[in-house]
């Protein structure tokens, strides 16, 4: 209940004080918009910037990706004659 007065009082207040120091509150703003644009697009600009090093940053890790899949693979099938070879290799002992 208090907050409800306490919020009725300030928008009241509120309203007065922009009626009676309202070429003061245009002064305001038009001191506050300029510097709140500058620092938005500079922010913009910074998150922009991140944006494409982490794109870039994920196109060389999928580069490196796919390089490692392929290495990977050679391996396996280098594996697989090794083996093969190690069976034939056991076969001719037996004989």
């Amino acid at each position: 209940m208090v907050s409800l007065v306490g919020g009725i009082i300030a928008l009241i207040l509120g309203i007065i004080f922009i009626i009676q120091w309202f070429g003061l509150f245009i002064k305001g703003l038009m001191a506050t918009v300029p510097a709140l644009l500058i620092l938005g697009g500079a922010l913009a600009a910074y998150l922009g910037i991140e944006e494409l090093r982490e794109k870039s940053s994920s196109d060389t890790f999928q580069d490196e990706t796919s390089e490692l899949k392929s290495e990977v693979e050679s391996l396996k099938e280098e594996i697989k004659v090794l083996r093969e070879e190690k069976k034939a290799v056991g076969k001719e002992k037996e004989k």
